[in-house]
């Protein structure tokens, strides 16, 4: 009977080397493109997010337009807000189809190609159904890349700068966020603002797609390949060697990049002889599963993207009513949030993901209870409401939205990593485009007050589940953590 590919790889490892001495001092410059070309995946994504906002009233404009169609109706300004949300939903179950097939490197080329081909179908819209089929198109790259890009990165990083590296992705979308505002803002006053403002992410996707191309492919990738049957074990031994010596820079030793490999090669022991989709709903895999996509869902749940969706009518009622002073206050909000995502960058790996997570959620809770008192007991004017908003989006930035990111990177078995990733992201965007959906609803059915208060309570319920179900990862490498939800 023929050896399991993980004992044929442990005894090629052995052979080859047998020193085995554990090496944690990071090599900070060879991890940085390794982290930047995917991170322009999540660039990508929080620009559309900026640009969107300005293209719309760009669009609608009978001034600026430069187009016939801009008198849009409710439900066609609905699709433009959308649809590359809804673009994502079906990005996220074409990953979950071809995820391990492709491997993470190429589902980031893939994804950089679905975000040229939709910035360019928007930019050389000539009638609005064109600008929707670029609209979807792009969102097809969103959910590529927001699922490869993490995975990437922390298949290739090293264990102690992981947390910080993968919360870093955070920090690109709301830097890409900004961007989007500021090309907004610049964009507003031009004829045909909004086809400017949709054509920079055509030459940001042509270099992350030339920058993946350059890149190795994720070793952890490469020997799951090998371990399904696709390549032999010896010569993938070589490959996933030689690609480990690359990421960790020249200087690397040998002793480092054996060890690295060896710990690839011990999660292949927690692993049967084949794989199927269903097993992410199966022992340690569905104990990961129930983490992730109870952190999207609460993500999500918690008012996030409505509170941001109603901030502008928040600085409406302390004086700021103009449409200019709109934009200015959205590209501080991005400021701000970048910030917050900085000092969670900082800390990760040297607090924790449970800390923050904890008190930012604490935080984010207290602060919609005390949007909900505001609307229901306190003159409008009150800079109370500012002030409880600020909250919210700063401990937002510390918890979950950098830590959403990270945690969904790291705790999932390699060899089901690529489907239950992908389902979790599914579920993200389609909570996403529930709450964004349903928040007029609810707003007019119970009132602004009942709608935050209902979002607190919900944090509430976050709360008790990341104390009592979400671990904490901090300095494990991945397979340890895999270890972790298999006892």
């Amino acid at each position: 009977m023929k050896d399991p590919p993980h004992t044929s790889a442990y005894a090629y490892l052995l052979e080859s080397q047998e020193s085995e001495e554990k090496i944690t001092s990071p090599n900070y410059r060879a991890a940085i493109l390794p982290f930047v070309f995917p991170a322009l995946g999540g660039l990508l994504y929080g620009y559309d997010t900026g640009a969107t906002a300005s293209a719309e009233l760009s669009i609608e404009s009978p001034i600026v337009s430069g187009v016939s169609w801009y008198d849009l109706t409710s439900m066609e300004v609905g699709l433009l807000e959308s649809g590359s949300l809804y673009g994502a939903v079906m990005g996220s179950v074409l990953a979950f189809s071809v995820a391990d097939l492709l491997g993470r490197r190429r589902q980031m080329i893939v994804a950089s190609l679905f975000y040229l081909l939709g910035s360019s179908l928007m930019t050389l819209a000539p009638n609005f159904a064109t600008l929707v089929v670029g609209r979807l198109v792009y969102g097809f790259g969103i959910g590529m890349a927001m699922h490869g890009g993490p995975l990437y990165i922390a298949e290739t990083c090293p264990t102690s700068i992981r947390g910080t590296l993968v919360s870093m992705k955070e920090a690109s979308i709301v830097l890409g966020m900004l961007l989007g505002y500021c090309v907004g803002y610049l964009a507003m006053g031009v004829v045909g603002g909004w086809r400017i403002m949709y054509c920079v992410g055509a030459p940001i996707a042509i270099i992350m797609a030339l920058g993946m191309c350059w890149l190795p492919p994720s070793p952890r990738w490469i020997m799951l390949r090998a371990y399904k049957g696709n390549a032999s074990v010896e010569s993938s031994c070589e490959d996933a060697k030689a690609v480990i010596h690359r990421l960790l820079g020249k200087d690397a030793r040998e002793e480092e990049v054996y060890s690295q490999l060896d710990e690839i090669l011990r999660s292949l022991q927690y692993v049967g002889d084949e794989i199927n989709a269903s097993e992410i709903f199966k022992g340690s895999s569905l104990k990961a599963l129930i983490v992730g996509v109870g952190l999207v869902f609460f993500q999500q749940f918690t008012g996030q993207p409505s509170v941001l969706y109603y901030s502008s009518k928040i600085f409406q009622t302390v004086g700021f009513s103009r449409v200019s002073d709109a934009a200015k206050i959205s590209i501080v909000l991005a400021v701000f949030k970048i910030i917050m995502t900085l000092i969670a960058v900082w800390k990760v790996d040297k607090i924790g993901r449970r800390p923050l997570l904890i008190g930012g959620v604490g935080i984010l809770t207290c602060s919609l209870f005390v949007l909900a008192a505001y609307y229901a007991f306190v003159p409008c004017g009150s800079v109370l409401a500012v002030i409880a908003l600020l909250c919210y989006v700063g401990a937002y930035q510390v918890s979950f939205g950098p830590m959403g990111w990270l945690l969904l990177s790291e705790i999932f078995p390699l060899r089901t990593r690529a489907w239950a990733s992908s389902f979790s992201l599914l579920i993200n965007f389609s909570a996403n485009a529930t709450v964004t959906f349903a928040f007029p609803i609810i707003l007019d059915a119970i009132g602004t007050a009942a709608t935050f208060c209902t979002f607190g309570a919900i944090g509430v319920v976050a709360l008790l589940f990341i104390y009592i179900v979400v671990p904490e990862t901090k300095g494990l490498s991945l397979e340890e953590i895999e270890a972790k939800f298999a006892e």
